[in-house]
């Protein structure tokens, strides 16, 4: 009786503080790159339809062909369209939680829904799923700018600038670095139009290629389903995963209702879905069973065209950057100095370069971007999508957990635990093989500028060799080869 009386206190203090605007925790993106001060601008339905569709298309579409590897083709189709689903489904529970509590982010949401045990887990998972985003921002950094400067500069391979290694290094302290130690990223949000422009060019490009690069497809290559479908749920997710701007975009809203969030929600998760699926499908049926965790790995060094792509998506990236790390900065701020503050210069400089050097580190250790997309899927984009927005709705709606109206967030609920540990399990005991930055066997296999590779025939087992291959080279230390690059 005691546990409850002080839960039910503590949801009563949410409230009142969340109704009173006294409560000042900050918890999505939106709102840490935001000054409170600042009066937002009212958008009607069209303009924050937009904006929302920029917030769920972004980094992790380069995946997506990859996840239909993974779940098999007709499968993953299925699979992204379940997704998209549950993102919308889960985008309204948001609101509706938020309605019921009376409070107006996602934090505060799953502090009056669960007390300080959610607001732990959500600060966890919070940190998580930004970190890993910028490692894998680290590794894509590296494959594209690098194959860029390769090909623009006609650099040989023993050009130190020709390593990726040293290319995420140089860009780290040179961009990401010094952007990510401003303490209000605001201007860099303003930039979101133009990275929305940029991922359209990527896409436009990987649709082009995909009716003039004829690569025969391999043995298994429309298979109906794959052991992998776990791993691919959890790229999905991170590729669909907007929840930490719903409550930002939503107050921008005019006359914000469920009704008319309902309208954002339903055409910007429509939009997302075809521009999603159009993209992985045609990346995925130009490369079939070799495709990539970077899909643009897939393309030759010599493509002009996929390198503009490479080069407008690695800016895309450096520019995301930055955000990412402010998330995960708040977050510590949040949790552990939410009594010290305002955050000294000395703090906020230290605890950059630690997340900064942390994420750079773990980056160089790995190159292999599917693992990568597979650890933060599972892992902090499935409890953000399937598992929070649910169970925080049913928590706080009446009646019996197992009513008609509760019935499909239990499910998701049970769905997202399911995928969390079927996908965390499978991505570490059966970790995909990548191609490491290597140029993909069917380059060679007529003249390089040539984009029909209909005499290069793939086979199970040159799949199999490519990737023990690059499984044994993966052991290589990464500046290994630095010994030859001369003084």
């Amino acid at each position: 009786m005691d546990s409850e009386a002080t839960e039910m206190e503590e949801k009563k203090y949410i409230i009142e503080k969340s109704q009173s605007g006294e409560f000042t925790v900050p918890s999505d993106m939106g709102q840490l790159i935001e000054d409170e001060d600042q009066k937002r601008e009212q958008s009607n339905i069209p303009q924050a339809s937009f904006n929302f569709i920029n917030s769920i298309i972004g980094s992790g579409i380069i995946g997506m062909p990859y996840a239909l590897k993974q779940a098999g083709f007709p499968m993953g189709v299925l699979l992204i369209l379940i997704v998209a689903l549950i993102t919308d489904y889960s985008v309204i529970l948001l609101i509706r939680g938020g309605n019921l509590s009376g409070t107006k982010n996602y934090q505060d949401l799953v502090r009056a829904a669960f007390g300080f045990p959610g607001f732990v887990f959500l600060s966890i998972v919070q940190f998580v799923y930004p970190f890993i985003a910028m490692i894998s921002y680290n590794i894509i950094t590296g494959d594209t700018i690098t194959k860029v400067m390769v090909r623009a500069a006609r650099l040989t391979e023993t050009n130190i600038l020709a390593n990726r290694y040293f290319i995420i290094c140089l860009c780290t302290l040179l961009v990401t670095l010094p952007l990510s130690l401003y303490r209000n990223v605001a201007k860099l949000a303003k930039a979101s139009l133009f990275a929305c422009l940029l991922v359209v060019f990527i896409i436009i490009a990987v649709i082009i290629r995909s009716t003039d690069m004829h690569i025969p497809p391999t043995e298994d290559a429309y298979t109906f389903a794959k052991p992998g479908f776990a791993q691919a749920v959890g790229i999905m997710a991170f590729a669909f995963v907007c929840h930490h701007n719903t409550f930002l975009i939503y107050g921008s809203l005019e006359e914000p209702t469920v009704h008319r969030w309902s309208i954002v929600t339903h055409i910007s998760v429509v939009v997302s879905f075809i521009a999603t699926v159009v993209f992985a499908a045609c990346g995925y049926a130009t490369f079939t069973g070799f495709t990539q965790g970077d899909v643009l790995e897939n393309y030759c060094h010599e493509d002009d065209l996929i390198n503009a792509a490479r080069f407008c998506y690695g800016v895309c990236i450096m520019l995301t950057f930055p955000v990412e790390c402010f998330v995960c900065r708040e977050v510590i701020e949040n949790f552990f100095f939410q009594t010290a503050q305002p955050t000294t210069t000395l703090r906020h400089v230290i605890e950059t370069v630690i997340i900064v050097g942390a994420t750079l580190g773990i980056s160089l250790a790995t190159d292999c971007l599917g693992i990568v997309l597979e650890l933060n899927g599972t892992l902090g984009a499935t409890p953000l999508v399937f598992i929070l927005p649910a169970a925080c709705y049913m928590k706080l709606e009446e009646g019996k957990v197992y009513s008609a109206k509760k019935l499909p967030s239990l499910l998701i609920v049970i769905t997202g635990a399911i995928v969390m540990v079927i996908g965390f399990i499978m991505a570490v005991l059966s970790p995909q093989g990548c191609s490491h930055g290597k140029e993909m066997s069917y380059c060679h296999a007529n003249d390089v500028n040539a984009t029909d590779f209909s005499t290069f025939i793939p086979s199970t087992e040159m799949l199999a060799s490519s990737t023990v291959a690059s499984m044994v080279s993966s052991t290589t230390p990464p500046f290994s080869n630095f010994s030859s690059l001369g003084p």
